[in-house]
């Protein structure tokens, strides 16, 4: 396969690789574990590299296949799809040495991750990604977990896969709606290192967003400093995903938390107008992307929903850009919060 590009995230004797092309799936079985005589399959319906009849189609040297299949949404996203993938796993006899493979978006491979590191304390686990906001974030970097009512990926673990497909054939298959909510995040790259990706191939751009964030996860795997950058535009995003009850996308979320990001910086004197101006040129020219929050949302409520994001150990905390770029900004004052908000659309 003369397209197929293939990254590495560097984690000494857990490195693994991300192999990204069309028809990349054909190469699951060399990223499987030699010792795993069972495969447990994490998929949702109308995903159709995770269907019984292409299952089959893969020559995975006579393992035993069990399919599991989880919800639809956000709302499936949650500890009881956990327990029913679990004792799924307990009825397959899924043991260290067998091995789980999610194929779907960046909620699948979240379930399917988490569900590997707790089950016996650590199963090996290789994510086939179908989304472009899997190949460019979810499915990379081991970060895995669930919803509560309260809030976002509130519940999780890390827990680095043996091994990334990235198939861009399933991308031919997503809705449009589906296709920009990947194009939030690769968004976000644009501003963390400053490169014109939109102008490499398709292929090019999402080995290059894998590689960038490879680099972060190597340098700071659990998020105690760096790696927290990749949320840029997320304090927002997470707390609209929640108030508007999923109704926004994730990526939908994330360029509308980008500008407001780009928005709250210019408030506190961080960057200036021309600056908020190209975010808003990436963002809402260049992918398409909405820029500011649905109408009729309480800035106060999701004040109180950023405060719960898991970056804000010391006040309200933020990824902004400033003078020498994009970085973690702590103890954000509430009241310049809430002013941005007002003046960026959001109502009580």
């Amino acid at each position: 396969m003369s397209d197929l590009r293939t990254v590495t995230v560097p984690l000494g004797d857990r490195s693994y690789d991300v192999l990204v092309g069309a028809g990349a799936v054909e190469h699951l079985p060399s990223l499987l574990p030699a010792t795993a005589r069972r495969v447990a399959v994490i998929t949702q319906a109308g995903i159709p590299l995770g269907g019984a009849e292409a299952l089959t189609a893969l020559d995975l040297g006579g393992r035993v296949i069990t399919r599991i299949e989880i919800g639809d949404g956000e709302v499936a996203k949650s500890l009881t799809t956990i327990e029913h993938v679990t004792r799924a796993f307990a009825g397959a006899g899924i043991t260290r040495n067998d091995v789980v493979v999610g194929i779907g978006g960046g909620m699948v491979t979240d379930v399917a991750g988490f569900a590997a590191a707790v089950w016996h304390r650590g199963v090996p686990v290789v994510h086939v990604s179908t989304t472009l906001l899997g190949m460019v974030d979810a499915a990379i970097g081991g970060k895995t977990g669930v919803n509560l009512p309260e809030g976002k990926n509130l519940v999780g673990a890390f827990w680095q896969p043996a091994g990334v497909i990235c198939d861009l054939d399933a991308l031919d298959t997503l809705p449009a709606r589906e296709r920009r909510s990947g194009d939030g995040e690769m968004a976000k790259y644009h501003f963390l290192v400053g490169e014109d990706l939109a102008a490499l191939p398709l292929v090019d751009r999402i080995a290059r967003c894998v590689r960038i964030k490879a680099d972060v996860v190597a340098s700071d795997e659990r998020e105690g400093g760096r790696r927290a950058l990749l949320n840029y535009g997320h304090t927002l995003a997470h707390a609209l995903e929640i108030a508007t009850g999923h109704n926004l996308t994730h990526g939908e979320s994330v360029g509308v938390g980008l500008i407001f990001a780009a928005r709250l910086a210019e408030r506190l004197g961080r960057i200036d107008a021309a600056r908020v101006d190209e975010h808003v040129a990436v963002v809402g020219d260049l992918y398409g992307l909405p820029t500011e929050p649905p109408a009729g949302l309480d800035p106060a409520a999701l004040l109180e929903l950023m405060g719960r994001d898991k970056k804000a150990l010391d006040g309200l905390t933020f990824v902004l850009d400033g003078p020498s770029g994009v970085e973690v900004v702590a103890g954000v004052d509430p009241s310049a919060v809430l002013d941005t908000l007002h003046r960026y659309g959001a109502q009580p």
